[in-house]
């Protein structure tokens, strides 16, 4: 069942919203060749706990860190370890923060130093592709109109679109109705009411849109392993348009 916010759960959420956009905004300035996917998990749980919040992703489901960062062929859900970063490494760093009784989350693609043209399009197609998602997105919009733009988007980059996993609402629960796919037919699903808060979070692949999960249950890589990107917001459903909580 899809739950919609009122206004003043929205402004509980703005909180933890804003604390997920500044902690990746902290990570980018500082990511670097050389550090390992541990030490930008430890920068996420410091900056969350001393923003008066809690990692939401820490102990979920018995995850075992504070965010998600995955590597080149990582779609989603990599455990952070002593992996070290290289130069020409692209980075998807997802996090999702609890504070306020809701939570917030969002999820950017960085490049490590100076890397390869292909994975500089496939990062910049990601982005483009979230933005192409929500053109015309509005009280009344058939949900999967979402996945087709970002669909349409990424093929006619050469890119596919991961379909094992989807965006989601959010708001107490950290996943909650709807599912939000990348991908679809225009003008079918749901059509999404004002106060829908969900995450539109676009993972885009420079091979085969097939994945599989690896043996600690959790880290899913792309099956020909070239690399995936990754992007996303939280955002409302308003009556004109939508308003972007993570930005």
């Amino acid at each position: 069942m899809i739950l919609t916010k009122s206004e003043e759960e929205i402004q509980l959420m703005r909180e933890p919203c804003a604390i997920v956009r500044d902690c990746l905004k902290f990570v980018g300035d500082r990511i670097r060749a050389g550090m390992t996917t541990k030490d930008v998990d430890t920068l996420v749980y410091d900056f969350i706990k001393a923003s008066g919040a809690e990692p939401s992703c820490l102990g979920y489901c018995g995850y075992p860190a504070s965010a998600c960062v995955s590597v080149n062929e990582v779609v989603v859900h990599g455990i952070p370890d002593e992996r070290v970063l290289d130069e020409g490494d692209i980075v998807s760093v997802d996090i999702v923060a609890y504070k306020n009784g809701f939570h917030g989350d969002c999820c950017r693609t960085f490049c490590i130093g100076e890397v390869s043209e292909e994975k500089r399009k496939l990062v910049r197609v990601t982005e483009e592709c979230f933005w192409k998602g929500i053109e015309g997105l509005k009280a009344g919009t058939p949900l999967y109109n979402i996945g087709y733009q970002v669909q349409r988007h990424a093929e006619e980059n050469g890119f596919s679109v991961i379909r094992a996993y989807t965006g989601h609402g959010i708001g107490r629960e950290m996943h909650e109705d709807p599912n939000v796919p990348n991908f679809g037919r225009k003008g079918t699903g749901v059509r999404l009411e004002a106060g829908t808060v969900i995450c539109v979070e676009p993972m885009i692949a420079l091979g085969t849109w097939k994945v599989k999960v690896l043996s600690d249950e959790w880290t899913a890589i792309t099956l020909d392993k070239k690399s995936a990107a990754h992007y996303e917001n939280t955002l409302v459903v308003r009556e004109d348009g939508v308003e972007i909580l993570t930005l």
